[in-house]
């Protein structure tokens, strides 16, 4: 078995199969782990859902913000955005099927014999490994139980902007969801900015990209969700897989053992 990590496809599902393609990826020997962002904004938002959730046991899928989007319109009374690509799922005679299926997966993943975790915006420095799935396997719950519709009608906003462990309910959970699919930008407290979208070389003052401070461990950490890196980190343990497929770019796949990337341009 050979596993290959893959960053947002955002429903660029022709680049998928061709950068699957290039490693003659089979669900029957293989396993693709997705950094989150499966769908939205490309052109086949629908048949990349499609593919991912046929994969069963061979993909290992941490959630990103525009997956939670759907989720926040299909199950929380939200309403698409004006850019957003969504309603072929919405309409397809398979979305309760889909929307179930999705909200069975997670916002991290801890692989502990590589001494690794995937989330789709990162791993805060404030969390130890341990708190960190901890932390998703609360919200994890949520999403999959009798609270998901409360949870997502309330699940957008900013505040609270800091983790606190006597944080209770909705701004516990949101705190927990805006580390995991909306960081980029963080304070040393772990406060996070969740406005700028730019390159780290821009930050906001007071606030630096959270790869870029130190922790107690040696955990590597696969990301997506910051094209504006192009995948540099300038650090082999923080390892950002979104080259902006869905704005020209690349979509890159990673062999998750021996480190070699594959790229499939977009353009």
């Amino acid at each position: 078995m050979t596993d290959y990590a893959i960053g947002d496809i955002q429903g660029c599902y022709d680049r998928l199969r061709d950068v699957l393609a290039k490693v003659d990826f089979s669900p029957s020997r293989d396993r693709l782990w997705v950094a989150g962002d499966l769908i939205n904004r490309g052109p086949a938002s629908l048949e990349t859902l499609r593919y991912i959730e046929s994969l069963g046991d061979a993909a290992v899928v941490v959630l990103g913000n525009h997956d939670l989007h759907l989720l926040a319109v299909a199950l929380g009374g939200h309403s698409p955005k004006r850019k957003d690509t969504l309603n072929d799922i919405l309409d397809a005679p398979d979305h309760d099927r889909l929307i179930h299926w999705l909200r069975q997966q997670y916002l991290c993943v801890h692989d502990a014999n590589r001494n690794l975790v995937m989330a789709h915006a990162g791993l805060p420095h404030i969390w130890s490994v341990q708190q960190a799935v901890a932390c998703a396997r609360e919200v994890e719950a949520v999403i999959r139980g009798e609270q998901a519709q409360d949870y997502f009608s309330q699940m957008y906003g900013n505040q609270p902007e800091r983790w606190c462990d006597t944080l209770t309910g909705m701004d516990r959970w949101r705190v927990i969801t805006n580390y995991f699919t909306r960081m980029r930008f963080v304070s040393e407290d772990g406060s996070l900015e969740l406005a700028t979208k730019e390159s780290a070389d821009n930050a906001p003052a007071g606030f630096a990209p959270w790869f870029t401070y130190p922790r107690q461990d040696d955990v590597k950490v696969i990301f997506g969700h910051w094209a504006a890196l192009e995948g540099n980190t300038g650090s082999d343990r923080f390892i950002g897989l979104d080259t902006g497929c869905v704005w020209g770019g690349a979509l890159t796949l990673m062999n998750m053992d021996s480190g070699e990337l594959i790229h499939c341009d977009c353009t």
